[in-house]
């Protein structure tokens, strides 16, 4: 993308830097100090208050360390030097028919029960885990005994997911977990509309593959997760009609490049931007009345909130807005969310900006600001930005042969080889 001609200037591409920068503080001088791996939350003015490790944050961590090498935030070797490490760890942590578990200790690399019966893998986490596992093997090409250690390393723990064992023994869907102990009795399905889709992506171009009818029947309901109803005058192609949060076109897309994927059921991009669209204009017309609101205060998606954890989105919103939201669309509004981004640095004098970024989320009315950050939440800012800025890490998720055999097995296609949508 080329900021100059969406009259972006000197200034605004100073501060996307700055952005950036400040929010990898929390993976680099925030990450843990045993594994190297981001923890899932920490205080914006203090440590963290455990040892939990979210398994996407994890992943978010190392696409982040790939843009540090590549704007030379940090020297390649310092990056690579702590990529050793957490690669190392999650080599030494259980694994589960190759997947991850939501929540990981980041001290002693144990598996940590996300609820009761969620105490195996998450084959969703562990795809967002494996997002930045390949961007880092792609990116670290040179013929050195360090860079080749890391590929070496990425690849080991790729190859040893067994994608189609999330199938429940050749099922018509993957599945999101599995327990030793409760086998799949969780039994929750990775279908319709979701970030799940980029675990069929890799599920299809693994060594151990699933068959793209697992896609079809499963995760797009044979195109039955397709939406024509509109919402503020638009029509969203897929899910539900306001989009619901928006890290749904977000987290599973700081690595899946939406400009190249159009199929029998959707424009990808156009839903991307869509989603966005309707989200930005849910603030715009605040049909709740929520004071702050406007066309540079939005972005509703999962966060913190004032008493729990909660998911925003037009349908279900509650006046928390989350600067990810809105900074994370940068690929598909890149001018509304610069405007987004100088209104939250403006916020009660700056208080949304602290030692690693934005807070995770603030009241619009300023009732009430996050003390916290969140690893899947930072991530996806610099990740995005960066896609925005020079494509990064598009170009390397895109370039593994195993994603471009998973786009071709389910029938993806580049958005180029079509006149109009179907």
């Amino acid at each position: 993308m080329d900021s100059l001609n969406l009259g972006f200037s000197a200034d605004d591409e100073t501060l996307l830097e700055r952005v950036q920068r400040q929010t990898f503080r929390y993976f680099w001088e925030g990450a843990h100090p045993a594994s190297g791996w981001a923890y899932d939350r920490r205080l914006t003015a203090g440590a963290a208050r455990n040892d939990l490790v979210s398994t996407a944050g994890v992943g978010f961590g190392i696409m982040v360390l790939i843009v540090a090498a590549e704007r030379e935030w940090l020297s390649r070797a310092t990056v690579i030097e702590r990529l050793d490490l957490i690669l190392t760890a999650l080599e030494n942590a259980p694994r589960f028919h190759g997947a991850f578990s939501h929540f990981l200790n980041g001290k002693t690399g144990e598996a940590v029960s996300f609820s009761k019966m969620d105490d195996g893998g998450d084959i969703v986490e562990t795809s967002l885990l494996m997002q930045g596992v390949l961007c880092a093997r792609q990116y670290f090409t040179r013929d050195t005994p360090s860079e080749s250690a890391i590929r070496d390393k990425c690849q080991k723990l790729w190859n040893a997911v067994e994608w189609n064992w999330y199938t429940k023994s050749g099922r018509k869907t993957l599945y999101w977990h599995w327990s030793p102990k409760y086998q799949f009795r969780i039994n929750l399905p990775v279908r319709g509309w979701n970030e799940g889709i980029i675990a069929y992506v890799m599920a299809a171009g693994a060594e151990r593959p699933i068959e793209p009818t697992v896609f079809h029947n499963g995760f797009a309901l044979n195109g039955g997760f397709r939406n024509e109803e509109p919402r503020y005058g638009m029509i969203l192609t897929l899910g539900q009609p306001d989009g619901g949060p928006l890290f749904l076109v977000q987290s599973a897309f700081c690595g899946l490049d939406p400009r190249a994927m159009k199929d029998r059921y959707a424009d990808y991009w156009e839903q991307a931007v869509t989603h966005t669209r309707i989200n930005i204009e849910h603030a715009v017309r605040n049909p709740k009345g929520h004071k702050g609101y406007g066309a540079d205060c939005w972005g509703l998606s999962a966060s913190h909130g004032p008493k729990k954890y909660l998911v925003g989105s037009p349908d279900h919103d509650r006046g928390i807005v989350t600067p990810t939201a809105a900074l994370s669309s940068m690929p598909y509004a890149p001018l509304e969310s610069l405007r987004a981004m100088r209104h939250f640095l403006d916020f009660q004098n700056g208080k949304l900006w602290g030692r690693y970024g934005f807070v995770d989320a603030f009241a619009s009315d300023g009732s009430w600001i996050s003390k916290t950050c969140l690893a899947i939440n930072q991530g996806p800012i610099i990740a995005m930005i960066e896609n925005f800025r020079s494509g990064l890490l598009w170009k390397l998720f895109m370039s593994a042969p195993e994603i471009q055999t998973g786009l071709d097995r389910l029938d993806f296609m580049p958005r180029s080889s079509f006149a109009q949508n179907p």
